[in-house]
């Protein structure tokens, strides 16, 4: 059954072009993640299907009597004073019916046939269940006190109070931005199970790719010039987008040396042009057109930095910290080993961002010892570090920082390559920082962070507002960086990619330390209530168990296109050498050239032993 239907969807801010051509639907059950990049309008669309924006063309039609939901980045609260009052104040035709029997109840009108003909309803429709969700709802989002009041609520507590009032409304249709912020790992956990087992029909906009993969089974992907649809899950949209994106380029390739031809012939001749054929002209203009629709897909392929660390880089010993009662830390000891990547989990005021404090020397307040190694610099992005002047240009921003920064193999990246980077294109890099979306601002603050060049980098909450793409980004940047990481996320995917060590804060002042990574350490905490009951288990039952998961037996398609780009290189590689090993074989050169050639066939080797290797490790996946 139909429930929503766009189409020709278009949005400008004056010159700005937000998107056009947005056409698609949502059936009765869907649940649909909407993906694009910072910017690209996700936000804005949002808007014009809750009618609180006006589209410049297009139409939105929804089927006659439907109830619509919309969970905001900033919730409206209204006239309620508690979360009682909140949640009761409803359209879920259940509820309206409970609060009707609650009012008579109060009257004291419990013989009118009003009465009766409403508990005869309320029985027939099983409206008493409503409580058990609300309970069930609130209870998992941490609201046990239902007379609790909202103007007490900080503004994560506000977020989920919003994010139960939309669950418990039960619309027909449920719009949802980033319902998964200020949730802990338990909380996600269980709204992915619910959302995912539920009738909701869904559309939503998340950067948490495990609850895209978990709870939608179709994607969304907003572009300027329209949505390119994908019935699947997350991890289908990336290897199907992979395809096209390169089908695209090949297309364009194609039309670029065709035009090239046509170009000269466009040339020949100049006074005889106006006999030329004019379909013909206009074919090659088509062609220039098309060549030029698809620019190259710039990845991040910034090497980690060159700023020197020695031996001793951080030790802590016997770390106490307490706010009055409040434990946070009782004699935490660790010494940081260089290159190390550790993600800090933990539920909501144990004490993770004050831990970061800490050790960045932000606070002094502690007993024990922290030893920071003198040639350690520290990057730290947090919540509270986003601070820019509106007035100032986003590539003058990161020039404040540095005009150049430099890599581990000693080549120099410029600020505004950086940016380029995390998908700043030379004309964003131009606009004033009012102009910026939250997400952008985000973005553009993390690359201030990396453009101090550290070698120890702190990130508190990273993925929050960042789009996929960006993502995308940090993590290879991550995974290629030589200094220490520490992190503190509630993105699953981004833990499990980054680190293999976790400091798990348990409240009280115990920190976990656990050498794996989240699904790891989940897994360990299933095992662990096993052993509760009696099963006698350890780490290497975890282990095992993991390794039984049924494994992909098939390469995707990026991964083909990479090992076929690998093979081509390597028979390039191999002449290469071929052709050095015959100079210096020949007799014919002298000693420094024999020198030069020397070292160039050292590199050469070394180089296709690497690449190799790349190879071999596609090879055996395939082989799976």
């Amino acid at each position: 059954m139909n429930y929503l239907s766009v189409s020709g969807l278009s949005k400008s801010f004056g010159e700005f072009k937000l998107f056009q051509g947005v056409s698609f639907g949502l059936e009765k059950g869907q649940k649909i993640g909407l993906v694009a990049k910072n910017g690209a309008g996700k936000s804005t669309l949002f808007k014009i299907l809750m009618e609180k924006e006006i589209q410049d063309e297009g139409q939105v039609v929804y089927r006659d009597g439907l109830r619509i939901g919309w969970l905001e980045q900033e919730p409206d609260f209204g006239e309620a004073k508690t979360i009682e009052e909140y949640i009761h104040k409803s359209e879920n035709p259940l509820i309206k019916l409970i609060n009707q029997y609650e009012s008579l109840l109060k009257l004291g009108d419990t013989e009118s046939d009003e009465f009766n003909n409403l508990m005869n309803e309320i029985d027939e429709l099983n409206a008493w269940a409503i409580d058990v969700k609300i309970n069930e709802v609130l209870t998992n989002l941490k609201f046990t006190n239902k007379q609790l009041k909202i103007e007490n609520l900080s503004g994560g507590q506000g977020r989920r109070l919003a994010l139960a009032k939309s669950l418990i409304d039960e619309p027909d249709i449920l719009y949802m931005d980033e319902p998964t912020n200020h949730l802990d790992f338990d909380m996600v956990e269980w709204l992915e199970k619910f959302v995912a087992e539920s009738n909701l029909t869904l559309l939503l906009i998340t950067h948490d790719r495990y609850f895209l993969d978990n709870v939608c089974n179709e994607i969304i992907e907003l572009t300027p010039n329209g949505v390119y649809q994908f019935k699947g899950s997350y991890e289908y949209y990336l290897d199907k987008k992979a395809q096209r994106e390169h089908n695209q380029q090949v297309v364009a390739n194609k039309a670029k040396n065709l035009f090239k031809t046509e170009l000269e012939w466009l040339r020949r001749q100049p006074k005889a042009r106006g006999t030329k054929s004019k379909s013909r002209i206009e074919a090659a203009y088509k062609l220039e057109k098309v060549s030029k629709s698809v620019q190259a897909k710039k990845e991040l392929e910034i090497s980690s930095v060159m700023t020197r660390m020695g031996r001793k880089i951080l030790e802590i010993e016997y770390l106490t910290k307490s706010f009055g009662d409040l434990k946070i830390l009782q004699d935490f000891t660790y010494f940081f080993k260089r290159g190390e990547k550790i993600g800090i989990i933990g539920k909501n005021g144990t004490g993770k961002s004050t831990f970061l404090n800490l050790i960045t020397g932000k606070d002094k307040e502690y007993k024990g010892s922290i030893s920071t190694g003198s040639t350690v610099k520290f990057g730290y992005y947090n919540q509270k570090g986003l601070s820019f002047r509106n007035d100032m240009k986003v590539i003058d921003v990161v020039k404040d920082i540095a005009e150049v920064v430099q890599t581990k193999e000693g080549s120099k990246i410029t600020a505004s390559q950086m940016l380029t980077h995390f998908q700043f294109d030379p004309k964003k890099q131009h606009t004033q920082v009012e102009l910026l979306s939250g997400g952008e601002k985000k973005r553009l603050y993390l690359v201030t962070v990396l453009m101090e060049n550290p070698n120890f980098l702190i990130l508190d909450e990273p993925t929050n507002d960042l789009d996929l793409e960006t993502l995308t980004a940090l993590e290879n940047y991550l995974l290629d960086f030589n200094g220490c990481v520490v992190i503190v996320s509630h993105d699953r995917f981004f833990l499990d990619r980054i680190c293999d060590h976790l400091f798990v804060f348990k409240g009280e002042g115990e920190v976990k330390d656990f050498p794996g990574n989240y699904t790891e350490y989940r897994e360990y905490l299933k095992v662990g209530k096993q052993e509760a009951e009696g099963r006698k288990v350890d780490k290497k039952i975890v282990k095992e168990e993991r390794e039984k998961k049924p494994k992909p037996i098939k390469l995707t398609y990026k991964e083909k296109l990479e090992m076929e780009r690998l093979a081509q290189e390597l028979e390039q590689l191999e002449d290469q050498k071929s052709n050095i090993e015959g100079q210096l074989s020949s007799g014919n050169i002298d000693g420094e050239r024999i020198n030069k050639l020397s070292v160039e066939l050292g590199e050469l080797v070394e180089k296709i032993d690497l690449i190799t290797l790349t190879w071999m490790e596609l090879a055996d996946k395939e082989g799976e």
